[in-house]
């Protein structure tokens, strides 16, 4: 199945989801109920840091695609709109829309459409006018991709709308790379943050986005972003079972990796001590005389 094909039979999905499972008419009316500001308050607060990680994301993506005719939207994982940036001629269009601030975008409220859909689906999403369900979202196109925490779970969805009536595939293709790029640094960012005192990895520059771990100074692996999880077939979402970073990347864990890495900590520790054996033994813990031993075995001249 050709790849226009797979994206034209998960829109029929999504479509018959919108029939079947939620009992949407197209020709119904667009809801426009809001959440209050104390409920936005609580869903960005259960965002647990993403909310305010994000802004700085969302400022450069407008200021891409802001003159072009393109709102900027972050919703949390339920598809409430919880931040936006629209442009200040365009701003009584995407409020007319109903993209403001609040508002329940979600697919079982307004059918197929970028935010619920990509959150249903999990994966980057192009909704193309008349590719939404309700008839009165047709005038819009969408493109999102899904915002993944810390621990490998979906938080958010990250959505630009456009009002072009010019808006072309190409150019929704071109946009969807911002948007892709823009939600995986919101992604790197919290993670770097939610593990500030390990040390972050850079393993892989994944095409699903960049591949993180957290390590421990012992070199044990407590945290991998989505695409690391993927990468080494780890547990999609949820706290890691703690693994050796060796393991995992492929070092070599017999005795002669383990022999080489009692080397590099005996070497370190008589670089800090100034090649002072005694000192290096009391950051080492050990007595003087095991390490000289230790020294002898592992061919360590002082």
């Amino acid at each position: 199945m050709g790849s226009s094909a797979a994206a034209q039979s998960r829109l029929a999905a999504s479509w018959c989801r919108s029939v079947a499972q939620h009992g949407l008419d197209p020709g119904q009316k667009r809801l426009s109920e809001y959440l209050s500001a104390a409920e936005i308050a609580q869903r960005k607060e259960a965002l647990g840091g993403v909310a305010a990680i994000a802004k700085p994301r969302l400022d450069q993506l407008f200021a891409l695609v802001g003159s072009s005719g393109c709102g900027v939207v972050l919703s949390d994982k339920q598809g409430f709109i919880i931040d936006h940036r629209f442009q200040g001629a365009d701003a009584p269009i995407f409020q007319d829309w109903g993209l403001g601030a609040g508002a329940d975008w979600s697919e079982s409220v307004q059918g197929t459409n970028g935010i619920g859909t990509c959150l249903v689906e999990r994966r980057d999403v192009i909704i193309h006018r008349d590719q939404h369900f309700m008839a009165g979202n047709i005038a819009m196109s969408c493109i999102d991709a899904p915002v993944y925490g810390a621990q490998g779970e979906i938080v958010a969805a990250l959505d630009v709308s456009s009002a072009r009536v010019d808006q072309t595939s190409a150019m929704n293709g071109m946009i969807l790379e911002l948007v892709r790029q823009a939600a995986r640094s919101i992604e790197a960012d919290h993670f770097r943050e939610t593990f500030s005192t390990a040390r972050i990895l850079v393993v892989d520059d994944a095409s699903e986005g960049v591949s993180l771990l957290a390590a421990t100074s012992d070199d044990i692996v407590v945290g991998a972003t989505r695409a690391a999880r993927r990468a080494f077939g780890l547990q999609a979402e949820g706290e890691l079972k703690t693994v050796p970073v060796g393991d995992l990347i492929g070092q070599d864990t017999t005795s002669k990796g383990f022999e080489r890495a009692q080397k590099a900590a005996v070497v370190r520790a008589l670089v800090r001590a100034d090649n002072n054996v005694s000192l290096a033994a009391r950051e080492l813990g050990v007595s003087r005389a095991t390490l000289y031993r230790r020294m002898k075995d592992l061919k360590i001249n002082n």
